[in-house]
């Protein structure tokens, strides 16, 4: 499946068992391009990291989070803000939670980037429009 079909198929607002598929494709893709840069399919890696922002569940910013570190090149595909469909501030609660090395990680990132500032304004719903444009929803 590429990005088009998922598309297609689950929309940018998927819920329910579609959700689950959503998240099963992004683990495949995630490891294909753990084991070889350019083996899994970066564009559908961001096009679900944005449908998993879209619902909003903060259980999905690890699944995000791993995502974006596949790979340099999913890196620059999957936006940091991605990780936050459930907005800033719990996420980073979520993360405080969470004992997990990668959670520590990612929470590190948010914060530094919070400190620079990058997330001034920053408001899910303006970051699902923007994207509902992008993918011409």
């Amino acid at each position: 499946m590429d990005a088009e079909e998922s598309l297609r198929r689950y929309g940018l607002r998927p819920v329910g068992t579609d959700l689950d598929e959503v998240r099963a494709l992004l683990r495949e893709h995630t490891a294909r391009e753990r084991r070889a840069q350019g083996a899994g399919d970066t564009e559908l890696m961001r096009l679900c990291c944005f449908q998993l922002f879209n619902s909003g569940d903060v259980d999905d910013v690890l699944l995000v989070w791993s995502a974006k570190q596949a790979s340099f090149d999913a890196a620059c595909s999957i936006d940091i803000e991605f990780l936050l469909g459930h907005g800033l501030d719990a996420t980073k609660a979520h993360l405080s939670a969470d004992r997990a090395p990668a959670a520590a990680a990612a929470l590190d990132r948010l914060r530094e980037l919070e400190a620079d500032g990058a997330f001034e304004g920053f408001s899910v719903e303006e970051r699902s429009a923007s994207y509902d444009r992008y993918y011409g929803d």
